[in-house]
């Protein structure tokens, strides 16, 4: 489910175009999607200031990846996400540079093993 709302303007900004938003997040679901085998049930994506993009995704573990949470082998769920997230670096840059027409000049990538929500945070060359 992907619950985009408007972004508010930020520091005196413009507001962005909620169709961006939306489509950051279906473009994240849809590369979790292909890198993973299972996509999120649940997207987000909001601008944090002018020059920051978050996009937060909801249950994307597969079973595997569960059963690993389940053992107590979070580190190395952890390890295992940011091994494929690095290896597919430039899908998730380019992907976010062709939706807001702007370059990625810092991107990070984490999850929080205990509650299967990840976060993928861009960060934008000043306008």
């Amino acid at each position: 489910m992907i619950d985009d709302a408007p972004p508010r303007p930020a520091d005196g900004a413009d507001p962005t175009d909620g169709s961006v938003t939306a489509s950051v997040s279906n473009e994240m679901v849809r590369i979790y999607k292909e890198l993973f085998g299972r996509g999120p049930t649940r997207a987000r994506t909001a601008f944090a200031g002018p020059d920051v993009l978050i996009c937060t995704l909801e249950n994307s573990f597969t079973p595997a990846e569960r059963t690993l949470a389940e053992m107590g082998e979070h580190q190395r769920l952890r390890d295992v996400r940011l091994f494929f997230q690095h290896a597919r670096e430039e899908d998730f840059r380019g992907s976010i540079e062709a939706i807001t027409g702007r370059k990625v000049r810092g991107f990070i990538s984490g999850t929080d093993t205990n509650s299967d929500i990840s976060a993928e945070v861009f960060y934008f060359e000043p306008e």
